[in-house]
């Protein structure tokens, strides 16, 4: 039973805690607009991310992770594990900055 509310509640928490960017289409990819994403997003809600300022406790710690690029444009376009899907919320060139900033930065602080 007490899993079962640590579930809940985490899934609670990556909902309304994730998902508060506007879907909008940058041109860049640069590292400061996946920075930004990342941001207003509300990643940082759910995810430690040092270069980020994010100490997230719901979803995995992304320093410690050190996630490919490919694996967080997965992750955020369909979710999984807890973590909802983007898809609708973030463009493909916002999923792609965020992915490649976080694979860059992940445990380099």
């Amino acid at each position: 039973m007490r899993s079962k509310v640590i579930l809940i509640a985490a899934l609670s928490a990556a909902i309304v805690g994730c998902g508060g960017a506007k879907k909008s289409d940058s041109s860049s990819g640069s590292s400061s607009s996946g920075a930004q994403v990342f941001a207003s997003a509300g990643c940082k809600t759910c995810h430690t991310l040092k270069a980020a300022g994010a100490t997230g406790m719901v979803g995995p710690n992304l320093d410690q992770l050190k996630p490919a690029a490919s694996l967080v444009e997965h992750q955020v376009s369909n979710g999984g594990g807890g973590m909802p899907s983007f898809k609708g919320t973030l463009s493909p060139t916002q999923i792609k900055a965020v992915a490649q900033y976080v694979s860059s930065v992940a445990g380099s602080s």
